[in-house]
């Protein structure tokens, strides 16, 4: 069972930008499949999360909640085993705790994906 583990979050002026990364123990190659999920505040942990975007196995595909289209840039670095997460522009409902997910098969929008990271805190001052 891979196991990942998220960096990068903090705390952020609107308009700001953060970048997420999203190590893995294993290599990314295995999983053709890989998402960033967030989790608003007052959600109970590990549910209610929502998909943010994917990208799949070779990094060609992407697929962006329409929340985050035009702000946010995922990229996967498989020789480094690392995903990364761009968030530009943030405004103060980004504000969630942020992870990494990865699966085998297509790219899903539904959080069903087999492993998860520990997540990290964005928040998005006004």
């Amino acid at each position: 069972q891979v196991q990942l583990v998220e960096s990068g979050g903090g705390l952020v002026q609107a308009g700001g930008s953060l970048r997420l990364s999203c190590a893995a123990s294993v290599r990314t190659s295995s999983y053709t499949a890989m998402a960033w999920f967030r989790q608003a505040p007052g959600k109970e942990p590990g549910k209610e999360r929502e998909f943010v975007v994917g990208i799949n196995w070779n990094g060609i595909h992407t697929y962006y909640a329409d929340s985050v289209k035009g702000r946010f840039t995922i990229s996967r670095d498989s020789a480094e085993d690392t995903l990364y997460l761009q968030m530009n522009s943030l405004i103060p409902e980004d504000t969630a705790v942020y992870y990494c997910a990865a699966r085998t098969g297509p790219v899903v929008m539904r959080d069903e994906y087999t492993a998860w990271g520990q997540g990290t805190q964005v928040t998005v001052s006004s």
